[in-house]
């Protein structure tokens, strides 16, 4: 009997050996780890205070930034379909006997057009050009906030003679090219949309903000104007096209359907003409605002100091296995 209990302990050594337990490889693996890390403790503790205190530097360093948005709803168009669409799906019949095509009667959303336009290059940079905003965008450096005043860099852009100075390789030139200023003005400018009210929010950030209202302020009057010019040249045009549609057909009641038809172009022009808002009627105005929008300091020097700290673990415990393996 003694002898088969014998027999079975060195069974059950001889498995501990050739398959040892992983729960005991884990409770070593984890003493290894800790301990490792406990001893390069000392560098851990240097490394995660460099990051710290490099991260508190970068996040003062940063300038303040100010956003000023204003909150807008898609004005009520009485020429939702716009052009020829607004009675196409009633007459586009009659008027195909006279070899005249209207048209589809289904039209694009004007504010989602409007939208798309706002963030449109060529919107942006005609923007950009005619009120002349190209060096509080490209050039800017600071703001006083004690009396509003503006200093830009040096080394870019020279106030006195208005000339830009940066040092460029070609392609590029002394002047930033508009592809160059659509690209950072679509870093500070952002549109969003309520899809359960249509409500709009346009929004512009800088560090001055009174320089982020007055961009908010142009940029919804010079959309209205620009929806509005395309309208009404698209009336225009409409009209004229009818009018040579008229001049060609003898019957009367297919000239009577483009008569209706150029009435409602018409109708769009004087809309157009009597309405600033034609797009956008704006609910809630931008305002100069009085706290920052970012950056945010705090929680740059937290995750600069959270990964400072996982940085030095790793190398710590890279290290430790390097060394074992050699």
């Amino acid at each position: 009997m003694s002898n088969e209990i014998n027999k079975y302990q060195q069974d059950a050594n001889f498995q501990n050996q050739q398959f040892p337990n992983p729960a005991q490889d884990d409770e070593i693996d984890l003493r290894e780890l800790f301990s490792v890390i406990w001893q390069g403790k000392w560098l851990i503790i240097a490394i995660t205070a460099v990051f710290a205190f490099g991260s508190v530097i970068f996040a003062l360093s940063q300038p303040n930034m100010y956003k000023s948005e204003a909150l807008l709803a898609p004005a009520d168009a009485e020429q939702s379909g716009g052009g020829l669409a607004a009675l196409a799906g009633q007459f586009g019949g009659l008027a195909s006997m006279a070899g005249i095509n209207l048209g589809g009667s289904a039209g694009v959303d004007k504010t989602q057009m409007a939208i798309e336009v706002l963030k449109s290059r060529q919107f942006t940079s005609a923007f950009i050009q005619k009120h002349n905003i190209l060096p509080d965008l490209m050039a800017f450096d600071k703001w006083n906030m004690s009396d509003n005043t503006v200093s830009y860099d040096e080394e870019l852009y020279d106030v006195a003679f208005n000339k830009w100075v940066r040092e460029v390789k070609a392609p590029f030139k002394p002047e930033p090219s508009m592809q160059e200023a659509y690209k950072e003005f679509s870093k500070i400018i952002s549109i969003n949309t309520d899809k359960e009210t249509g409500m709009v929010k346009l929004s512009v950030e800088h560090q001055s903000p009174y320089i982020a209202q007055q961009w908010v302020n142009l940029l919804v009057k010079d959309i209205n104007a620009e929806m509005k010019l395309r309208d009404v040249a698209e009336a225009t045009k409409s009209t004229q096209f009818l009018e040579s549609k008229i001049a060609e057909t003898n019957i009367a009641d297919i000239k009577t359907v483009l008569y209706k038809l150029i009435e409602e172009q018409a109708k769009t022009i004087m809309f157009a003409e009597v309405r600033e808002e034609y797009v956008f009627k704006t609910i809630d105005p931008a305002l100069v605002s009085e706290e920052k929008s970012g950056p945010k300091r705090a929680l740059i020097c937290v995750l600069g100091t959270m990964l400072g700290g996982m940085l030095a673990v790793m190398l710590v415990l890279i290290r430790h296995f390097v060394r074992k393996e050699v």
